[in-house]
């Protein structure tokens, strides 16, 4: 007995089944990509703010000298005493969820020198 349904079309419809979740996935790692290099550029800012402060420079413009690239349009440096805390919006294709991922870090320069 012959079929009479054939299944010639049935990875097609399985494939585009599955697109809107591959494309959700691969967005949702992207953001997550985002996320990580927005933490990692925070962390060396402050770094490089706390040493800025050690050193008798000016700490906020040392942090913002440290980004490159896109960091530098959504960042804020606050120095308050001998810490330095930055944080870091990044762009991703989410972009609702931007200031949910944001990085931030704090970097301490220490008691003063006596």
């Amino acid at each position: 007995m012959r079929r009479l349904l054939g299944d010639s079309g049935q990875s097609t419809v399985e494939l585009i089944g599955l697109l809107p979740l591959l494309l959700a996935a691969g967005l949702g790692a992207f953001s997550l990509l985002g996320a990580g290099a927005a933490a990692e550029a925070a962390g060396e800012a402050a770094e490089a703010g706390a040493v800025a402060l050690l050193e008798g420079r000016d700490a906020a413009g040392a942090a913002r000298s440290a980004l490159s690239g896109w960091p530098r349009s959504d960042t804020s440096v606050r120095v308050r005493g001998r810490r330095v805390t930055v944080r870091v919006v990044p762009h991703g294709p989410l972009a609702a969820l931007d200031e949910h991922l944001a990085g931030s870090s704090t970097a301490d320069a220490g008691d003063p020198a006596p």
